[in-house]
């Protein structure tokens, strides 16, 4: 591999030029060996934040990083492979009943998890409320699990693309965490080293989501779907809206319980049209003829569900916690709800004790927020609005004032127009 003095490649991208292939393979490994020192490589990251990068130059740098480790293998597991990955939202359940429904449908969903941080969930948090429930298996482990039941949900291995753990820790620190190309590189350089054949990406877009506007998410989007394409797995995108909470649970233990409902066959109506929708694209890059509406209605992918939680050692007939504390929020007058800010319920439930302000943070799985009435709902005074949970209830008071402006209310008869939560799909 050719050597570069480390300020030349910062001066290159400083002054807008594009890197070459030989540069940026230099830069990721010299990085991740330890020897490009973390003030160099903060300095490349801010010039890419300003200046950006080229479809080309976004390409090799996901190379480099998916070079730093292995690749999986997931031929054997004798179905076709399609995973999805959502930028993250407040109430965002819908892994939970989506890889199972899929598998059901015939594919098989090798589902890499994270963990929450700050508002956003994460979907390692709430499958560990199941008692018993492991998220880290080993690569042989999924493989086997994929075969025998089409689904997990689990947590990255180490060895998939271990630069993005540390560039994604050095962008924390250096505020550079916006920059789209490394956004794309990071999540990418991990979604294709698992070997799924095809890929569907959740951008969320609005309050509650990491991109506030539809022309930055369309953006990133755009960035993902070409990496995909670059890389061999076919990637569709869709902007979801984010500015209200998904569903009614907000928190990790009552996200499980109404992913369940879902599976049975109820749930809220806008949790399962997303999980519907999703479904469709997975199923339709997976080259499958079915339906996932009636494979939900059979019953089959809650056998899924049940099979998948059981061979990740979890009781498929668990009991989920219950919080030690509880407070409710009624309304202080009648009128239809006319707003419920996604990012403000995500902060309650934060503070709640639901999520983590530090990667090493505990949670509390029985923590959170049930969201009782959603924009569009007619409410009466005295009527339960919020219904919050936790173990500690010195939580309460912080948590209450996250929501004090929340929930916005328009007098009785006021019309309202629902939102679409499919904002917009994008495809190559």
């Amino acid at each position: 591999m050719s050597t570069f003095a480390a300020v030349d490649v910062i001066a290159a991208k400083r002054d807008r030029h594009v890197l070459t292939d030989d540069q940026i393979d230099w830069t990721i490994g010299a990085y991740t060996a330890g020897e490009l020192a973390e003030e160099q490589m903060s300095a490349l990251l801010m010039a890419i934040l300003l200046n950006g990068m080229t479809s080309a130059e976004i390409a090799r740098w996901t190379a480099a990083m998916i070079g730093t480790g292995i690749r999986l293998d997931l031929s054997g597991v004798g179905r076709p492979t399609v995973d999805k990955h959502s930028t993250g939202g407040v109430g965002d359940k819908i892994s939970l009943p989506l890889a199972p429904l899929v598998a059901a449908c015939g594919a098989a969903v090798p589902q890499l998890s994270g963990r929450g941080l700050g508002h956003t969930g994460g979907t390692l948090d709430k499958m560990e409320s199941i008692s018993g429930w492991n998220a880290m298996l080993s690569p042989a482990r999924m493989i086997t699990a994929l075969s025998q039941v089409g689904a997990v949900i689990c947590a990255a291995s180490d060895d998939l693309a271990p630069a993005d753990r540390k560039l994604y820790a050095l962008r924390d620190v250096t505020a550079t965490v916006e920059s789209i190309p490394m956004i794309a590189a990071s999540i990418m350089s991990k979604k294709i080293a698992e070997g799924t054949d095809a890929l569907v990406l959740d951008v969320k877009v609005g309050s509650g989501a990491f991109m506030k506007s539809t022309d930055r998410a369309a953006e990133l989007a755009r960035a993902m779907v070409e990496l995909g394409a670059a890389h061999g797995v076919r990637t569709t995108a869709m902007l979801t809206d984010m500015s209200v909470p998904l569903g009614t649970a907000v928190g990790n233990a009552m996200e499980v319980a109404e992913a369940v409902e879902v599976l049975a066959g109820g749930g809220p109506a806008d949790v399962v049209g997303l999980t519907l929708a999703l479904a469709r694209e997975m199923v339709d890059l997976a080259g499958l003829d079915v339906d996932p509406a009636d494979v939900l209605a059979s019953g089959a992918a809650m056998d899924s569900w049940r099979a998948m939680v059981a061979i990740q050692g979890g009781d498929p007939d668990f009991v989920l916690p219950e919080p030690k504390e509880r407070h409710v929020v009624t309304a202080e007058t009648t009128g239809v709800v006319t707003h419920l800010d996604a990012f403000a319920v995500g902060v309650a439930s934060w503070r709640l004790g639901a999520g983590r302000a530090r990667k090493e943070d505990p949670v509390q799985a029985a923590a959170g927020i049930l969201c009782l009435a959603k924009p569009g709902d007619s409410v009466v005074f005295g009527q339960p609005l919020f219904e919050l949970h936790t173990d500690t209830p010195d939580r309460f008071a912080p948590a209450l004032e996250d929501l004090s402006g929340a929930l916005e209310l328009a007098p009785p008869g006021t019309a309202f127009a629902q939102r679409d939560l499919v904002i917009d799909v994008i495809r190559r």
